[in-house]
């Protein structure tokens, strides 16, 4: 509970300071009407909105040498365009969600990782970047402050009047870095990673690259205010602080906190009604565009590459490309939405209005205001589904943003706004393949962030709609009034409406179950779950009728994943089962309910087939063996390299051994003898039962599938019960048991008898199971987990036998396919492995003991 609380605190904490800001705005407003902002915006020279482009080129220009800096840091050698690209993008996308460092990360992380940089390269280049960006905000906000002038406004309410102290801290902060990295050689340990301090030289490139920045963009605003008012400096003070409280605001981009420190500062020497249009031009050219040129820069990149046709390469780029779209994609719904919200909640064009009386009835005009604002809350609300890739949000934007366009020509001839949504329809058209997922729109959970974002929209537009129609008395007629220059009564209406729409989903989404369920499987869960095993051609399906894992099912009935629980970890075991469709929604549904109720997602024991979707939830995807499957088309025990199999299988026969499969309806004559073999091994062992990825003798499970038994003089002596797949696609066992007076290479007999049954049977493949830390490469330059891996493989002899395992499996000719964790990663990760142990092993004590 406290984990669910600590995650609201954030966006309340935005809601509320934005609320604050929009406070502020009104005061310093209240003598301008909107009017007088859009003739201000208007007024603003060309000349200078060009130059305050090219200033926001030069300032993304400064942005990529955090990146290149980065690289060099870690001693990387990628290449200059594929650094710059990773920045400009990631930048472009994150100046407009929230903090511009912080929130870079994810899409730095994918673009970073299909280049074959390691995770702990990523970490790295982050901690460099976010390092380097403050030093330089340091910098610049300690060069302004430190020779004072800047008074804190009456209006903030500070306990103290000037800013220099805070200067001063800022310079210390500066100096002692670059000492620091002049001074000390030894690596600096962080949860477990080792950051090298940079030399001096990349520490002083850093201040300089990031300083400049800084002033670039703040040059940006100042080409856009009111020429020969502000010293450069003074302005550049005002500046600085305008950020660090939007930064510390969490709203994003700092939106409207940014703004009202601004007007607090200059009101008293401009107008604020040019400030406003100066600010509203300020995002525009040094945020919108940037996100605009970046959305196109990808566009471009994956055409060229899809030209080329270069298989390799385009998996990279499918890697990072189907993550990054759907992000790109839910944040220009959620700004087209918000264009919807802002334009129904401002006066329209007076000329365009009589243009439009002349050819349209008014109640066109009356129902196009109103459904284009519900058409922006829709796209707002629909974001998150866009987000998370459901194809029913897919289409429901595209027709949204078709329909929003043709609402903005008939409420009020607004062809700009028609043209971003045409252009948005355009874009998002060509997309289908990335939104795959056929879930419920209404089952789509909002995180706190969402939520927050979604109530600072509407409630802006709300404020614009106010602020906008403040010189209107207010009267209970306005409610019913129509006419074709009655602005305000359809604000008013379409506010309602709006509102009306957020409630409903609100109530809908508090309404919907959240926690992860982990109760078991009742008989008629089992009975769905068999009738899908029967039909999957993976056979460690069969985990599920272990009954020790619990059960999600797809809506159609037709898949499932079977998972536990283990402290913060919800782990499913293996890939989803059943229809491939419906298994990538399952993926997505299992993720979702591990956010809400505050748990870590984790696949184990997964296949490279599904791979792309467990990145796309945002999971890190790590190798832990190799599985090995023996082709029974090509088996034989003809050859000298099978010649120690024909030796054993003649033995046993000579010794009066016979093998027996037994069919699921004889399965239960033959339990009593099954226990008596299963008992004494378990004694002779002197250990316990596992589970989870493991079987475990249960009768109900046992009965659900064959069993081969090994007899000595009509005794039987050991047993497996067997596995098979759908379409006689693998064969495989799980439960292997003998009596401790079996004889010597029962266990070979067993298997080499199985694969000559699986072979005139029909099977494909005879699946051996896993091979645990096999196959990992130990180069110089090969990844920690990759290097870690191959060291156990080779020195784990004292605790488990991860070489003989392998070279046992290796004799019946397989051939190995690799074995992946899906998990958050990170620091999370060992805890992670604790729990999946805790699972197999019944509880932390045997973990620790047989």
């Amino acid at each position: 509970m406290i984990r669910k609380a600590l995650l609201y605190i954030g966006p309340i904490l935005a809601v509320l300071l934005f609320s604050a800001a929009l406070w502020v705005l009104h005061h310093e407003l209240k003598t301008y009407r909107y009017d007088d902002i859009v003739a201000a915006f208007r007024a603003l020279p060309v000349d200078r909105t060009i130059y305050a482009a090219a200033l926001t080129l030069l300032s993304y220009a400064a942005m990529a040498g955090y990146d290149v800096l980065a690289v060099r840091y870690i001693r990387n050698p990628l290449a200059f365009g594929r650094i710059v690209f990773a920045s400009v993008v990631s930048y472009a996308l994150s100046n407009n969600i929230g903090i511009s460092i912080l929130s870079a990360s994810a899409a730095r992380y994918r673009i970073y990782s299909a280049w074959g940089v390691t995770a702990a390269e990523v970490t790295k280049i982050l901690a460099f970047i976010i390092v380097t960006f403050w030093l330089g905000f340091f910098t610049v906000c300690g060069a302004v402050l430190v020779p004072g002038g800047l008074s804190v406004p009456p209006a903030l309410h500070l306990p103290f009047q000037s800013l220099r102290p805070l200067g001063v801290i800022f310079i210390i902060f500066v100096c002692a870095y670059a000492a620091g990295c002049a001074v000390r050689k030894m690596p600096l340990k962080i949860r477990g990673l080792e950051f090298s301090l940079p030399s001096l030289r990349l520490a002083l490139s850093q201040i300089s690259i990031s300083s400049i920045d800084w002033i670039f963009a703040a040059s940006v605003l100042y080409m856009l205010l009111p020429s020969g008012v502000l010293s450069f400096p003074a302005y550049l003070a005002v500046y600085m602080i305008a950020q660090l409280a939007g930064l510390i605001s969490h709203v994003p981009g700092g939106l409207g906190v940014f703004e009202s420190v601004i007007m607090l500062f200059l009101s008293p020497l401009l107008p604020a009604s040019s400030v406003m249009a100066s600010l509203a031009a300020y995002r525009a050219v040094y945020y919108l565009l940037p996100l605009a040129g970046g959305i196109a820069m990808l566009g471009v990149h994956e055409t060229i590459l899809a030209r080329k046709k270069v298989k390799k390469a385009a998996e990279a780029l499918t890697r990072w490309v189907s993550f990054v779209v759907p992000h790109i994609f839910a944040l220009t719904t959620f700004l087209g939405g918000a264009l919807l919200l802002f334009s129904g909640a401002t006066p329209a064009v007076r000329g365009r209005l009589e243009f439009l009386r002349e050819i349209l009835p008014l109640p066109v005009l009356e129902l196009s205001h109103l459904l284009g604002s519900l058409a922006g809350a829709a796209m707002v609300l629909l974001a998150r589904g866009i987000q998370k890739r459901l194809d029913a949000a897919y289409f429901m934007t595209l027709v949204l943003l078709a329909s929003g366009a043709v609402f903005s020509l008939l409420k009020g001839l607004d062809y700009e706004e028609a043209a971003i949504l045409a252009f948005m329809f355009g874009l998002m058209l060509p997309s289908r393949r990335y939104f795959y997922r056929k879930a419920s729109l209404f089952r789509e959970s909002f995180t706190p962030g969402w939520i927050g974002a979604i109530i600072l929209i509407i409630g802006a537009s709300v404020w614009i709609g106010f602020f906008s129609y403040k010189h209107v008395e207010y009267s209970g007629e306005l409610w019913w009034r129509f006419a074709f220059f009655a602005d305000a009564p359809r604000f008013l209406r379409a506010t309602v409406a709006v509102l009306s729409l957020a409630v409903i989903v609100a109530i809908a989404k508090l309404l919907s179950p959240a926690s992860v369920d982990i109760s078991l499987p009742d008989s008629a869960g089992m009975e769905r779950a068999l009738g899908i095993i029967r039909k999957s051609t993976d056979t460690s399906a069969y985990l599920a009728l272990l009954r020790d894992k619990s059960l999600i099912f797809s809506d159609s009935g037709n898949a499932f994943i079977m998972y536990g629980v283990e402290g913060r970890s919800a782990v499913a075991m293996g890939d989803p089962v059943g229809e491939k469709d419906e298994t990538i929604d399952l993926i997505w549904r299992f993720h979702e309910k591990c956010e809400r109720s505050g748990n870590w997602t984790v696949f184990y024991e997964i296949g490279d087939e599904r791979l792309p979707f467990y990145i796309d939830v945002g999971l890190s995807v790590i190798k832990i063996g190799e599985e090995g499957r023996t082709p029974l088309g090509s088996f034989s025990l003809e050859g000298g390299e099978r010649k120690e199999m024909r030796h054993i299988l003649h033995k046993m026969e000579r010794e009066g051994i016979t093998f027996d499969i037994i069919l699921p309806e004889r399965i239960p004559s033959v339990l009593p003898e099954m226990r008596a073999v299963s008992d004494a091994w378990l004694r002779e062992k002197n250990t316990r039962e596992k589970g989870f990825s493991l079987g475990f003798y249960d009768e109900y499970y046992l009965r659900q599938c064959p069993a081969a038994l090994v007899r000595a003089q009509g005794r039987t002596v050991a047993f497996a019960n067997i596995w098979t797949g759908a379409q006689k696609e693998e064969l495989s066992i799980d439960l292997m048991r003998y009596l401790p007076d079996a004889p010597r290479s029962v266990m070979d007999y067993l298997f080499i008898q199985l694969m000559l049954w699986g072979r005139q049977e029909g099977y494909q493949w005879f699946n051996l199971g896993m091979a645990p830390f096999s196959g990992f490469e130990d180069r110089s330059f090969a990844p920690l987990w990759q290097k870690l891996g191959a060291f156990i493989f080779r020195h784990g002899e004292h605790f488990y036998n991860f070489q003989g395992i392998r070279q046992y499996k290796e004799k019946f000719g397989p051939q190995w396919n690799a074995k992946y964790i899906a998990s958050p990663g990170g620091v999370a990760l060992p805890m992670i492995l604790v729990n999946i142990a805790s699972l197999v092993s019944r509880g932390l004590k045997g973990v620790l003991a047989k």
